[in-house]
């Protein structure tokens, strides 16, 4: 269970967060449908090549923050104001995206194009980055989850296997729910404003409840 169990939660907290419809799944899909799925899987892998990297940052930076409570205090303080603007600005400010995901194709290279593609654009998302750090703080407090190398290893290695994940469902599946994506892309500032209050809210509660 110990090698089992931060692979489990690495995979799940990252393959949930990315299943969203988004930049990387639609270009993987488009990749598929434009020069065959071989070249999206090796764009998947370059991008999650780039969530290893990024979850381990995350989960470094986490440590530290673990050891020290007094600026776990302080940091949840400072994000219920943080994730309070942003659900203002996703609700209320943020443009929509565009309806038609077609005319977010990006033009691509094959083989290892891809791959830095993929990278690329996977690096120019941060927000995966503030989210390892508060899952796996959250799972420290739960006591699922501890900072020794090996642990970390595995959990940021079940995060890059389920990002991968992600992007191949998108990949297989594209076509039987390309409306269902269109949807969510159109709505997507509202969804992720939920889900910002959402840790508003759930941050509030625990404070109070401290």
């Amino acid at each position: 269970m110990y090698i089992i169990l931060p692979v489990v939660f690495g995979f799940l907290s990252s393959f949930l967060t990315t299943l969203m419809p988004g930049l990387l799944n639609i270009t993987a899909a488009k990749i598929c449908l434009k020069e065959g799925r071989s070249n999206a899987v090796i764009f998947s892998v370059g991008a999650a090549c780039t969530v290893f990297v990024q979850a381990f940052i995350a989960v470094s930076f986490a440590k530290f923050i673990f050891s020290r409570p007094d600026i776990i205090y302080i940091l949840q303080e400072a994000g219920i104001v943080i994730f309070a603007l942003l659900s203002v600005f996703f609700f209320f400010i943020a443009k929509k995206p565009k309806q038609n995901p077609d005319s977010e194709i990006v033009n691509t290279r094959s083989g290892t194009g891809n791959f830095f593609l993929g990278v690329m654009l996977s690096a120019l998302n941060l927000f995966p980055i503030p989210f390892y750090v508060a899952i796996s703080i959250w799972l420290s407090q739960a006591d699922y989850f501890n900072f020794d190398t090996l642990y970390i290893f595995l959990y940021v290695s079940g995060a890059m296997i389920g990002a991968f994940a992600s992007f191949y469902v998108y990949v297989l599946f594209f076509r039987r729910f390309e409306d269902k994506a269109a949807f969510f892309l159109r709505n997507s500032n509202y969804f992720i404003g939920s889900i910002t209050a959402l840790i508003v809210v759930l941050t509030i509660l625990r404070i109070w409840g401290n």
